[in-house]
């Protein structure tokens, strides 16, 4: 009869490759790699491809807010006594049926927040039409 051996020791036959790849990613989700090595350029690699591309495929919800601010047309002097005067040209005023306070107040509540409106003036062109407004606010506590 013949006599079969069993061998104990390890074959040179490369480890399965799940087997490797767990402790590969396990070493790159705890930066474990020096620079200038070829996983620390695959780990960089990888962010960049994240950071650039992710906003194109992923849908974060982060564009910015409508805003009702009316950057041309507006001036904003302080008058002292805590109060502020508003320079407002007309084409920035909304079209409507609302009172003239109102409508001044829609373009000063953006910049400024609660105000009040003490007094406000029109501001006429040499031929009488109305180019600005002055408008005189104090801010509300």
């Amino acid at each position: 009869m013949s006599s079969i051996e069993i061998s104990t020791a390890s074959s040179s036959a490369p480890p399965l490759p799940i087997k490797g790849i767990w402790p590969t990613i396990r070493s790159y989700i705890l930066w474990q790699h020096e620079r200038g090595t070829l996983h620390y350029d695959i780990m960089v690699t990888l962010i960049l491809i994240f950071v650039f591309f992710a906003p194109r495929i992923i849908n974060f919800n982060d564009e910015p807010g409508s805003s009702n601010q009316h950057p041309a047309g507006v001036v904003v002097n302080s008058n002292g006594a805590a109060g502020l005067l508003y320079q407002i040209d007309v084409s920035t005023l909304a079209t409507g049926n609302a009172a003239l306070s109102d409508k001044l107040l829609q373009v000063i509540k953006p910049i400024s927040g609660d105000v009040t409106i003490t007094r406000y003036e029109a501001v006429s062109d040499g031929k009488g039409r109305v180019k600005e407004y002055r408008v005189w606010v104090k801010r509300t506590p």
